[in-house]
Parts: C-alpha cells; sequence; structure tokens
C-alpha cells in the first residue's frame, strides 16, 4: 500500500545500469516508464505457465489493461519497479511497495529464457539501491515453497533472511543496509560475471573479420593475416560486403548474420560512421563480442566523441562488450588459442604476465621490449578509448587465470579507482601487480577516454596505489626491472641484502643503493680476486642462498679481458635453480634475463632463470619495491577498523535536514559540526566567541584555566608571530590584558573576533582532512601542522575504508612523521587515540557522500592523548560514486 500521497518524484536518471550478467552478456536497467505497457504485456505473453504461477501464486495468461497501467505507473518513491532490458525487449522486471515506512515489500520476475544467468541477484541489488534512496530499511516478500530458484536468491544474497512459513508460502524478511557478507558476495559475483565476460573476448570459439581487405596496405587485410598467421584453430570468415570470395584466404560474407555461426568475436575495421551498424548486425548474429580497431572516435573530437558514445549506447542495449574503439587489439598465447587478434604483426613470447596498456599507439613496442628482456605474455589486450572493457575488467579475469600469475598495466587514466584499488587489493595477495602511469605531470586523461575530474595531486594518487598494493613505478623500463625479478625469483623474506662480487668498486656501489632504497646492508659482502675459481664462487654463493640471514642476493660481476662470464654465470644458475632466497644478477651493460643465466624450456625463461641489470642501482631499486610489496601483502587482508559509539542513521538525518533540497554547499555552524562530529565519537573542545574582554573573561570562567587567546580567521589563527594565537593565559588579569592587546593588533587587519578556549596539553599540532573527490570519492589527507603540510604539501593519503595498518601507515607516511614519536617534553605521544581519530573520520566520510570536506584542525597529539581543538564541515550534494554497493557498469 500507498502510505504517502506526495506527487511522484521525477525520473531518477541515476537508477539506469548497464549490468554484466554471470555468463558475461550485458543489459540494461532503468525504471519503469508509462510507456513500457506493451513491450510488458510481451514480456509477461513469453512467459512460462509456472513463471506466472510463481510470481502470482495463480495461473494469470493475460494481463488486464487495470494491471499494466499499474504496474508501469509508478511514483519512485513508495511505488518502484526497475526493468531490464536487450535491445527493444524487456527480460525481467522487479519492484517494490512500502507497506510501512522503512518496509518494503519486494518482487520480481525474470523470462525463462534469461534465468540463470543472475539477473535475480543483480534486480535485488538496484532495487535494494534504489529503496535505501527513499528511506526504506527492509524487505518483506512471500515466495511459494516450490519456488526454489527465487528462494536461493534471497538466500544468497548475504543479507540476513528470516523465513517463515504461513498458508502455503514462505514469508522472508531481511534488513537492507549492506553488510561486510552482503558486499563479499556482490563482489565474488561481479568478479565472476565480469571475468566471464572478458573470457568470451580473449578465448572465442570462432571469429570474424569485419572489414577485411585484399589491399595489402590496409588494416582490414593485416588484421586477417594476423589471425590466420597466428595459428588460431577455430573457424575464421572474413565479412566485406563490397568483396566476393576469399580475403587473405579466408571466405568472405556480405555481412555477419550470412557467415555461418555462430560467430563468437568480431574484429572490426570499419570507418567509424559505419560501426553502429556493424553493431546491429553482431547481436542479430549473436555475437557475443567486438573488438574495434576503427578510429575516428572520441579521439578526433566532437563529432567523434558524439560516434563514441552512440556506439557504447548501442552495444550496451544489445548485450554486447566492446574492446575499444581506436584498439590496438588483444593478443592470448595459451597454445589452445593462439589468437593474434591486434595489429601487432607477432605472437610474444608465451610466459606468465598478464599486460594491459591503455594505448594502442606503443603497445607493440611495449611487447617487443617485454619478450627482448625474457617477459612471456599469457594475454595482452590494448583497449584504446576503453570505452567499454577497461582494466579492471582484464583484472577480473587474470585472478581466476591459472596462465597468468602476474600483471602488468600502462595506464593512461583511471575511470573507477574505487573499484580498481578494491580489485587490486585483492588480486595483489596471490599476483603483484606492477603499474605505469603516464601522465602524472598534468593529471590530465588522454582524448578519448570518459574520465571524472579529480581535485587530487600526483602524490595523493601514487599513495592511492601503494595503499592498493599495486607496486607503481616511474618508467616502463623500471616496470619491466620489477617484472622480470617477480617472474623469474622467489619473492624475499625480508629487508637484508647481501653483495657478492669481483669487484670492491661495485660493492661499493651497492652498499650506497641499498642504504638509499631503505633496504639492510649485510656486512661484510663477498669480494672474489681476479685468481678466484668457479667453484668457489658456487660454495660461496650457495652457502648464501641458504644463510637465514641474508634475504636476498646481489650477484655482480664485471668481465674482464677474453672474458665471456661463462663460468661466473654458470655457477650462478645452478645456484638459483635449487634456492629459496632471491638472486639477481648485475653485469654491466646487461639487461633482461642474460643467455648465459637463463633457464630455458621451450625456448623462454622460467622461474629460476636470473634477471639481470646493466647497473646495481636497478637492480636494488627492484628488489625495494618487491620487499615493499612483500610487506603490504602481509596485511592486505586485514579488516576495516570498526570504531564503537557511531550513530550513521542519526549522522544521516542531520546532514539531510541541514542540506535539505539545496544544491548549494552548505558550511555547517560550530554546533552543527559538534553535533555531527559527536555522532562518530569525535570530541571538538568547545571554544566561546568573545567580542568584549567581559565576554572573554565569562568564557574562560566557563571552560577553566589556563586559555588560549586566538581568532577564527584561518591564517592568522596559527600565527602567533603576527599575534592570531596566545597561549598560556592562566587568570583572568592577564587575560584582560591579552584580549585588549590582541584587538588592538588586529583590529588594524580589520579582525575583531577572538574565541577563547581552554588550552590543551603541549604536544605535536597536527592536521586530518577528508575530502569527497568526484574520481576517487572519499579521501583521508593527515599531516603535521604549519609549513610542512601548508607550504610543502607534506601529507599522507588514503581511500576508506581504513585496516589498522592503513591507519598507521597514513601516521607515518609524512616526512615529517618522526616528530609524532615525542612530544615537546620528551614523552611518548598517545597515538593509539590518533589513529582512532583517523578511523573514525575516515568512517564519516565513508558513510556520508553529503560531507565534502571536512577539516579537524589543529589536532594535538600528546602523551595524555587527543585533542580535537578546531572543525569545520562543508556538506554538497554528492555525485553518484563510483563503486556503489548495486554492481554496474561506467560509460
Amino acid at each position: 500500500m500507498c502510505l504517502v500521497a506526495d506527487a511522484p518524484a521525477a525520473y531518477p536518471q541515476s537508477w539506469e545500469a548497464d549490468v554484466v550478467l554471470r555468463d558475461g552478456g550485458t543489459c540494461h536497467l532503468r525504471p519503469v516508464v508509462p510507456d513500457d505497457a506493451a513491450a510488458l504485456v510481451a514480456l509477461h505473453g513469453r512467459l512460462s505457465p509456472q513463471t506466472v504461477y510463481y510470481r502470482f501464486f495463480a495461473p494469470y495468461p493475460q494481463l488486464s489493461d487495470r494491471d499494466v497501467e499499474r504496474f508501469t505507473t509508478v511514483d519512485y518513491r513508495d511505488r518502484v519497479a526497475l526493468v531490464a532490458t536487450i535491445g527493444d525487449a524487456m527480460i525481467g522486471v522487479v519492484r517494490y511497495e512500502r507497506v510501512a515506512p522503512q518496509e518494503a515489500e519486494v518482487a520480481f520476475v525474470i523470462e525463462d529464457e534469461h534465468q540463470g544467468r543472475g539477473l535475480g541477484t543483480i534486480f535485488l541489488e538496484h532495487i535494494a539501491q534504489a529503496a535505501r534512496e527513499r528511506g526504506i530499511r527492509r524487505f518483506v516478500a512471500e515466495v511459494l515453497p516450490e519456488n526454489a530458484r527465487m528462494l536461493e536468491v534471497f538466500e544468497h544474497a548475504g543479507y540476513q533472511a528470516e523465513f517463515a512459513r504461513d498458508e502455503g508460502f514462505i514469508a522472508l524478511s531481511f534488513d537492507i543496509t549492506p553488510t561486510a557478507s552482503s558486499l563479499a558476495v556482490t563482489h565474488a559475483r561481479e568478479q565472476r560475471a565480469e571475468a566471464s565476460s572478458i573470457a568470451r573476448l580473449v578465448r572465442p570459439r570462432s571469429v570474424a573479420i569485419v572489414g577485411a581487405s585484399r589491399n595489402p596496405k590496409s588494416i582490414g587485410y593485416a588484421l586477417a593475416r594476423h589471425v590466420v598467421d597466428g595459428g588460431f584453430p577455430g573457424p575464421v570468415v572474413a565479412i566485406n560486403p563490397n568483396a566476393e570470395g576469399d580475403v587473405a584466404g579466408l571466405r568472405c560474407y556480405p555481412s555477419l548474420k550470412e557467415a555461418p555461426g555462430p560467430i563468437d568475436l568480431a574484429i572490426v575495421a570499419t570507418p567509424a560512421d559505419t560501426v553502429v551498424e556493424v553493431v546491429h548486425d553482431a547481436a542479430a548474429a549473436r555475437v557475443q563480442s567486438l573488438v574495434v580497431v576503427s578510429s575516428g572516435f572520441g579521439e578526433s573530437g566532437v563529432e567523434g566523441w558524439a560516434a563514441q558514445v552512440a556506439l557504447l549506447r548501442t552495444a550496451r542495449e544489445l548485450g554486447l562488450r566492446v574492446l575499444g574503439p581506436n584498439a590496438l587489439g588483444f593478443i592470448n598465447t595459451d597454445p589452445a588459442v593462439r589468437l593474434n587478434a591486434s595489429l601487432s604483426p607477432h605472437l610474444p613470447t608465451r610466459g606468465p604476465i598478464g599486460f594491459f596498456a591503455q594505448s594502442g599507439a606503443p603497445g607493440v613496442a611495449l611487447m617487443e621490449a617485454a619478450s627482448k628482456r625474457g617477459l612471456g605474455i599469457s594475454t595482452f589486450v590494448s583497449a584504446g578509448n576503453r570505452a567499454d572493457i577497461s582494466g579492471n575488467d582484464l583484472l577480473q579475469y587474470w585472478e581466476d587465470d591459472e596462465d597468468t600469475e602476474l600483471v602488468m598495466l600502462y595506464l593512461e587514466s583511471i575511470g573507477n579507482p574505487r573499484k580498481f584499488s578494491r580489485i587490486a587489493r585483492r588480486l595483489g595477495v596471490r599476483k603483484p601487480i606492477i603499474a605505469v602511469k603516464a601522465g602524472r605531470s598534468t593529471q590530465g586523461a588522454p582524448l578519448g577516454h570518459a574520465v571524472r575530474s579529480t581535485g587530487l595531486d600526483a602524490e595523493a594518487v601514487e599513495q592511492t596505489f601503494i595503499q592498493s598494493g599495486v607496486i607503481r613505478t616511474e618508467t616502463i623500463a623500471e616496470m619491466y626491472d620489477v617484472a622480470q625479478l617477480l617472474a623469474h625469483q622467489p619473492l624475499p623474506a625480508g629487508n637484508r641484502v647481501l653483495a657478492m662480487s669481483n669487484s670492491d668498486a661495485m660493492t661499493l656501489m651497492a652498499a650506497d643503493a641499498v642504504d638509499s632504497a631503505g633496504l639492510q646492508w649485510v656486512d661484510p659482502p663477498i669480494v672474489f680476486g681476479p685468481d678466484s675459481k668457479p667453484d668457489e664462487f658456487e660454495r660461496a654463493l650457495a652457502a648464501a642462498a641458504d644463510d637465514p640471514a641474508v634475504d636476498a642476493i646481489l650477484a655482480m660481476y664485471v668481465p674482464g679481458l677474453h672474458d665471456t662470464g661463462a663460468r661466473a654465470a654458470a655457477a650462478v644458475t645452478r645456484v638459483a635453480a635449487r634456492a629459496h632466497t632471491p638472486i639477481l644478477g648485475v653485469m654491466f651493460a646487461v639487461e633482461g634475463t642474460h643467455r648465459l643465466l637463463d633457464r630455458l624450456n621451450s625456448g623462454r625463461p622460467q622461474v629460476g632463470a636470473v634477471p639481470t641489470y646493466p647497473a646495481v642501482e636497478d637492480a636494488v631499486r627492484a628488489l625495494a619495491a618487491v620487499h615493499r610489496h612483500v610487506e603490504w601483502r602481509a596485511h592486505a587482508t586485514d579488516t576495516p577498523v570498526v570504531p564503537t559509539g557511531i550513530d550513521v542513521e542519526a549522522a544521516r538525518t542531520r546532514v539531510g535536514e541541514w542540506l535539505g533540497d539545496s544544491e548549494h554547499d552548505r558550511v555547517l555552524t560550530d554546533s552543527e559540526t559538534t553535533t555531527l562530529l559527536a555522532h562518530y565519537g569525535i570530541e571538538v573542545w568547545p571554544r566561546l566567541t568573545a567580542r568584549t574582554a567581559d565576554e572573554a573573561a565569562l568564557a574562560a570562567a566557563e571552560l577553566g584555566y589556563p586559555v588560549v587567546l586566538k581568532t577564527v580567521d584561518d591564517y592568522l589563527r596559527l600565527r602567533s608571530d603576527l599575534g592570531g594565537v596566545y597561549f598560556d593565559i592562566v587568570d583572568e588579569t592577564e587575560l584582560r590584558y591579552q584580549f585588549n592587546a590582541r584587538l588592538a593588533d588586529l583590529g588594524r587587519l580589520d579582525y575583531d573576533r577572538l574565541v577563547v578556549q581552554r588550552q590543551a596539553d603541549a604536544g605535536v599540532s597536527t592536521v586530518l582532512e577528508t575530502i569527497e573527490d568526484p574520481l576517487f570519492g572519499p579521501v583521508v589527507a593527515f599531516g603535521l601542522s604549519g609549513v610542512a603540510y601548508d607550504v610543502m604539501g607534506d601529507r599522507a593519503y588514503a581511500v576508506p575504508p581504513l585496516s589498522e595498518y592503513d591507519v598507521q601507515q597514513l601516521l607515518d607516511r609524512p616526512a615529517a612523521a618522526g616528530l609524532l614519536r615525542l612530544d615537546q617534553s620528551g614523552h611518548a605521544i598517545d597515538r593509539d587515540t590518533l589513529g582512532d581519530l583517523v578511523a573514525r573520520a575516515a568512517r564519516l566520510a565513508d558513510d556520508i557522500p553529503e560531507v565534502a570536506h571536512l577539516v579537524l584542525r589543529p589536532v594535538v597529539a600528546s602523551e595524555g592523548g587527543t585533542a580535537v581543538l578546531g572543525a569545520a564541515v562543508t556538506l554538497r550534494r554528492p555525485q553518484t560514486r563510483t563503486d556503489l554497493p548495486a554492481r554496474r557498469l561506467l560509460g
């Protein structure tokens, strides 16, 4: 029943979503509209009698006009319905009707042909998201006992559902507030679905090249030749309406619909203005995935951007996924697939690395450089403008891909960094991720990439990578340095590094490099003279590899006159083959896996091959990066901190009242700020305004001496040298004197508003901020007050939710963090209360996106605890976050 007679809400555009189904296909979700009447009737007509019976608890062969009107005319508040569509066909409906102020009855129906594709759970996620936005906190439902599939949807959704039998049906009820359990279920289903969609792309059973040509200089000809020459074992056809006979040895057909099917993958190389037509043809032929190599889209200007939007919209509506446009394509080196669906003329060396590159142009060079380093590829994907398929999708696929043990990413933009961080954190525990992010200096995105703007600087983005466990490198060469160590050697157990060399000079350089990288130098190094024997070198290396006090070994060698280094290389290779300690080779002017240090199997380096670097600094830099990754792994699965004494609902209610329907920023008053923070267990020390000396005296009497007198001006209140703040006022006489003196000084600067506050114990002054960023969502920043924070930008960043390890890293990461150990009196600072404050502020930012900016300043940390002396909150109507509990594709 409808409890509220308000006018219908506006059509909720934000509820529209494209989603990936369990089998990797896609469909579109949106709110129902009255114009859906005919589609709803058609859907009902396609339902089997059993499905109708399960939905209506009785035979219901036809919907009446009254039914149709009621089902398609809703108020988007108390009566809500979402429909799922593929093309023009409606394939399912989910709805709720409010039955109590915070409770609604939910029901859905899915066309028989599309049952078992995971749409039921997606429906539940999205209708729950819509309901929460309308103040509903609980769902109830009635299900027939024999409707096992529907009962399974509710039972396995991750909510704590209550089941009760009642007169021939089962009554269910459950709270729809997202929980750790429900989110884990959603993320697991998301991973399986998105991995399936990529498996359909990179492991097709049949391929078509659309735009194949007989012109040897054309892209269509090159693509056809690459597929054929790569050795793809399945059926391959060429599509060109203007060609007859064969193209590049392939039978040619006018369209995908006219080609013999089924066709799983279509590689498209036609003019941009024809690609949407190709998408329609592909959907009609039941093609599953598209690789659009064609250019002339978002990278080419306004008209191209419109064409890209139309391409994505059409593909999503018709249930296809797209790699591109303007893509180089992909390569799968699996012997069972051997598919070169790219513009690269050669298949790379097979190996354990999944490689994703956004830009198509350098893709071929990137693969060739990797091969020269002895880095074998399992799957290479270049997404071009990445209108649809992105790096996040590939990470989901590589998580379960047995052929991939390591991931390399060349990124030019990140469309959904919250989701990226979540997936990377999960994947990185088992498979390291190394990334180069281009555009660090500008924080811009290439033409053709749809990315929200971010207010974060490059350092903040860098630290979010670190938090998610991604090994961030500055250059592609450094990425390969790290990759060859991870691909061929075991992980170091610690940071203790032993150097072995036939050169004193090299050991000195190694010692400096190890110290600069923050690793621990094992003294003394092992230095061999020019007359040393190979067996001496091998025995020493083997002993070092077995030494529990050594975590990594630098095997450095300078070849002499007429010396190929073969004997030393053979010794290193034999030891590395059985060692559990990583060994890094340093041979001047040699990089990759030197041919003398390779353990070859079928022509490619295997685990145990010794990575070789041309300079010791390169080797140590790679080792340090891997060591930091190992440290991160030890805490990667830590659960988020859950502070006690938090009232989320009360805080949300207050924020809703304060913000109302306003589209403008709302700066909270001191009283409102104190109230909001109190809901999260954060106490702000009161400060009382004083415009006269008498008011100041009354304020001090209420607060208790000693007190501080300061201006509320954002700049002067931090500057005791300019009279903005005065400490250690212990009685009324001194207070009145200082008030009049401060007022006189500040009056000349047009500042006449002063506040009185109880003085905190001596300690270290810090700043804690949260920012709701359009791209990253909530971000926490921390640093020490003063010039370091405001001028030098010495601050640490993290994205909630935060584990205890994340909190401690945030406190330790600023360059000035060493000052947080002792207060001004030499007493140990209470870091526990400071960390608790960080966790509470982070939780607030994560829970309430309307908090656009929270500043706690100053926060004084001392032996006796942590005092929040100032706070400011700005509320703003937020953008929809990019990683909501309900799954959706961005675009």
